[in-house]
């Protein structure tokens, strides 16, 4: 497996298909994509955050993509240039991706420019399906490790869907050092709840909020996703903040006009509900979130809105 010192861009997916064409498609093993001690459940004694003071500001986003598609009207050449636009304005710190294709990743890689990398791994286990990639300045962040595993009784097994699910559905993190923070470190988990089954939503609650405990404490954890259901509506909200994870939209200082994350390309939903969450442990603070709206010539990225904020994690 490769050195957690050597993360380089695309790493996970390239690891795991690798892994998947010369191994068992099943453990460990088989899909760790980093060092062996990457395991979500082993950790290493490691100098805890400095407390006491707020560190520079991270911007977050979460979005997701809406897959490459040749089709009309929408399709992923139409899209990619407003794409472009909108996260070369943003300029965000690190972006939680959803439902992005492998070349449609490339294609944004390549659109951001060479100070972004980014990670990730196919939820079917290989190159040409959906991926829930992370994507990171490195000029500001440096992976330390990396982890995949699926939301399933089977974490571990690659591709696998025990609980009903319409797809297999997994859950990326990377442990970053802030470059510009002294080093500090702190977690991004970004993942894609399945749209079709509430049990496998509830379970895949259950399940991220449990590895999410198991992260090593007491780094600052940031979650990113769209969870396919609305905030304040559904119990698999209400049963991720009642294990302290709080809603940077709600924590935050100032925010924008409130719309609906999905539309669909239908147009703008004033208040509607928002399926799209950036999260966080306890402690840090949220200073501003606003879902960002921008559309060119009438043509939307995606048919979802990206949520953004910036954070300080202590």
């Amino acid at each position: 497996m490769p050195d957690q010192r050597r993360v380089t861009r695309r790493l996970g997916l390239r690891a795991l298909f690798a892994a998947a064409l010369t191994a068992p498609l099943s453990g460990a093993a088989a899909i760790s994509t980093s060092s062996a001690s990457s395991l979500p459940m082993r950790a290493r004694v490691r100098s805890a955050p400095i407390r006491g003071r707020r560190g520079p500001r991270l911007q977050v986003m979460t979005f997701n993509l809406r897959f490459a598609s040749t089709k009309e009207p929408n399709s992923w050449s139409d899209r990619r240039p407003v794409m472009r636009e909108l996260l070369r304005r943003a300029r965000p710190h690190v972006v939680g991706t959803q439902e992005g294709l492998y070349e449609q990743l490339r294609d944004i890689e390549s659109d951001l420019g060479a100070h972004y990398d980014w990670i990730g791994t196919g939820r079917e286990g290989g190159s040409r399906d959906e991926s829930t990639a992370i994507y990171y300045d490195n000029r500001r962040l440096a992976p330390v490790e990396h982890y995949t595993y699926w939301l399933s009784d089977t974490p571990e097994t690659i591709a696998s869907n025990t609980w009903g699910a319409a797809f297999p559905r997994v859950v990326t993190w990377i442990r970053f050092r802030d470059l510009a923070d002294g080093g500090r470190e702190f977690y991004v988990c970004n993942t894609h709840f399945d749209h079709a089954s509430q049990y496998a939503r509830e379970r895949s609650a259950d399940l991220l909020t449990q590895r999410i405990a198991a992260l090593r404490y007491p780094l600052p954890v940031v979650v990113t996703g769209d969870f396919n259901v609305a905030a304040h509506k559904n119990t698999v909200y209400d049963r991720m903040l009642s294990t302290g994870l709080v809603d940077a939209w709600d924590a935050a200082a100032e925010r924008g006009a409130p719309y609906a994350t999905f539309h669909g390309y239908q147009g703008l939903k004033p208040d509607g509900d928002r399926i799209d969450w950036i999260l966080t442990t306890a402690g840090v603070t949220v200073h501003r979130a606003m879902i960002d709206t921008f559309s060119a010539h009438g043509q939307y990225p995606s048919d979802h809105l990206p949520v953004r904020a910036w954070l300080s994690l202590a």
